[in-house]
């Protein structure tokens, strides 16, 4: 039957089957019980001293208490439940039925409902906030109800991904969405989103177009492509008005390519790919495979040792006042020519082990001038890790002292905290351009002072970091949702252009507010992955960074039984326990088996275990030493401000061919 129940009377019951939350899902549920009220009644049973266990609808009632503690709603506020009075196996059955059957707004109906709200005078800003969502978020799902009508219609009956609408969404015009749609349904290969994104934003692709210079002029025509071409207009400059058509005969010729190389080099695979470069999603869940360069042949070290004794010859033209101005300059191109033979000798295809070979793939590319190129770099299959990892490493927080208590983690859960620490670090960062250029100034201001035997703690000046676990990431996690989010709401307008000049411009033109949030990303995205701890993962940089910003850990991260007490012995979770509610709460749980401790501390620690006050407030705002940003102590060992200390020598010399490529 249904009754009303007071909120205080509800208790979380053992038999409810969801065990895992997340948190950014349930800050919008509140938001939402708090702007519309409760859209749906709880389940409950009957329990001990007139309280109800709740059988389903947990998440519901922990969203009331949280508003509860908010003073928005009263600790005893009525809520509509349905009494279920049947065993204990059939309220299972029914929390069972009630999450398993639950189905996720489709993101066409969300674009719907918001613009319905727009249009009925909201601000973007009030319907976020009504639903606990960024305003990034609602924007986005806007732009989607402005798609074409076909192309709306293909996302709302799944035809399409939401990634692939967003391509879509690269340009306003729904004349060239819908024209785009037409042709890439009838193509025989699956569309990505890049290769949307690059369609719709280009309405035609120019003779001198990879794709175009891949397939030849011939071809494309013999398939039916059609070709404008003005008065003055070359091979190059002319239009290739089929662009869908161009797409399709461009991945197949490069498929045709990639099955060739694997059989020709005795590769397991190649995948082929129509961008100048790998994309993540192409080596994500790959491995790089060892490799080196290929020895140098006798006959080619004689050549270096030659172009040495030639170089310094034409070095002494140049370190001789009187050289005549002719002799200068034929010196330094006679330099150039060397040092580009040097380079082209030492330029080695990487040799594999046989052993490896045979299991091994490698990438090919498009390159600019429409040649497929394999990428030097070989790739394998990641193999999936055992449940418990390599052994453990003992863990000291970063500003150790003697009194740190020490833990002992696994190195693939350290990485795997490094990383979501990272993303924590790296979502505040995107979300404060200011804080991101000084970043990226400094960092580039700093390269020539910076000491070579540190590790560097962003790849601004090197490729994006892709580990240390290749393929992890914490997709439950609100920090690395968010960060994802704010990606694809970029506005890559600027990507029409079809050089790099035209491509600045545009870039130039777009509004403070999308070149501010470009900054934030393309620095947050270079950060390494780190913990508050001594070792490789630890990065000081970083942690001045966090605590510069001031952020709350346990905010962004909360540890769950699936990410860290699992993963962890049990003496540590105790010692966890007793950091929050001291000896009196840890011993409790002592004879408890490590399974149901784990389960047990993710309760705790997300604050739904029934305990004190303090204690639970204590629980919320813990997080492993190793996970908070932290500012090194004055005497960690670094110089002081003044202090001196020798530059490295500089000889001034010029030096040979062989010493500049070592």
């Amino acid at each position: 039957m249904i009754k009303s129940i007071p909120l205080n009377k509800l208790v979380q019951s053992p038999r409810n089957v969801r065990r895992h939350s997340d948190p950014a899902a349930d800050a919008e549920l509140k938001a939402s019980i708090a702007a519309h009220g409760l859209l749906q009644n709880l389940i409950v049973r009957p329990a001990a001293k007139g309280k109800f266990e709740v059988e389903a609808g947990e998440r519901r009632r922990r969203a009331m208490l949280a508003l509860a503690d908010d003073k928005i709603l009263a600790r005893d506020h009525e809520v509509t439940c349905l009494v279920l009075e049947d065993s204990a196996e059939a309220a299972v059955e029914t929390s069972l039925a009630e999450n398993f059957h639950r189905l996720a707004m489709n993101p066409a109906d969300e674009a719907q409902a918001f613009a319905a709200l727009v249009t009925g005078g909201a601000t973007v800003e009030d319907v976020a906030r009504r639903f606990g969502l960024t305003v990034r978020f609602v924007e986005g799902r806007l732009r989607l109800a402005t798609l074409a009508p076909v192309v709306f219609e293909a996302l709302a009956s799944s035809q399409i991904t939401l990634d692939i609408a967003k391509a879509f969404g690269a340009t306003s015009d729904q004349e060239i969405q819908a024209r785009v749609f037409e042709q890439v349904s009838s193509a025989y290969y699956a569309p990505n989103p890049d290769s949307i994104r690059r369609m719709v934003l280009s309405g035609t692709v120019r003779g001198s177009d990879p794709r175009a210079r891949l397939v030849g002029r011939d071809a494309y025509i013999a398939a039916g492509g059609r070709i404008e071409r003005e008065l003055f207009d070359d091979d190059d400059s002319e239009s290739w008005v089929d662009v869908a058509l161009l797409e399709s005969l461009a991945a197949a010729k490069m498929e045709e390519q990639a099955k060739a190389l694997a059989a020709e080099q005795g590769l397991a695979w190649v995948k082929p790919t129509l961008d100048p470069y790998a994309s993540h999603d192409m080596v994500e869940g790959l491995v790089r495979l060892p490799a080196e360069p290929a020895p140098l042949t006798e006959a080619e070290l004689a050549k270096l040792d030659e172009l040495d004794a030639s170089y310094d010859e034409h070095a002494a033209i140049l370190e001789d006042e009187d050289s005549a101005e002719e002799a200068v300059a034929a010196a330094e191109a006679a330099i150039e020519a060397i040092e580009r033979e040097c380079q082209e000798i030492r330029a080695r295809p990487p040799v594999i082990a046989a052993e490896l070979k045979a299991e091994a793939g490698m990438i090919l590319v498009l390159s600019r001038d429409g040649t497929p190129v394999l990428q030097p770099v070989f790739y394998g299959e990641r193999q999936a890790e055992p449940a418990e990892a390599d052994s453990g490493i003992e863990v000291v927080p970063a500003d150790d002292g003697s009194d740190k208590r020490r833990t002992t983690l696994s190195k693939r859960l350290v990485d795997e905290l490094a990383m979501q620490r990272r993303d924590v670090l790296a979502l505040h960062v995107a979300s404060d351009p200011g804080l991101a250029l000084d970043v990226m100034v400094f960092t580039l201001a700093d390269a020539d002072t910076h000491d070579w035997r540190a590790r560097a703690a962003t790849t601004l000046r090197a490729p994006l970091p892709a580990g240390p676990i290749i393929g992890f990431e914490a997709k439950d996690a609100p920090a690395s949702s968010a960060l994802a989010e704010l990606r694809s709401n970029l506005d890559e307008s600027w990507r029409a252009g079809t050089d790099a000049t035209s491509r600045f411009d545009l870039f130039r033109a777009l509004s403070d507010d999308s070149r501010a949030a470009w900054l934030g990303y393309v620095v947050a995205r270079s950060l390494e992955a780190s913990l508050n701890m001594a070792g490789e993962r630890q990065l000081p940089f970083q942690d001045h960074l966090g605590s510069l910003i001031g952020i709350d850990m346990a905010q962004w991260w909360r540890p769950t039984a699936a990410n860290y007490f699992d993963r962890v012995s049990k003496q540590v979770i105790l010692d966890a326990l007793t950091d929050v509610g001291g000896l009196e709460l840890s011993s409790r749980f002592a004879s408890v088996k490590k399974g149901d401790l784990a389960m047990s501390a993710e309760r705790v620690f997300a604050g739904t275990y029934i305990t004190e006050i303090e204690v639970r407030e204590k629980a919320m705002a813990w997080v492993p030493e190793v996970m908070r940003f932290t500012s090194a102590a004055p005497d960690a060992g670094y110089p002081e401000i003044g202090a001196t200390e020798s530059e490295p020598g500089v000889d001034g010399e010029i030096h040979t061919p062989r010493e500049l490529a070592a």
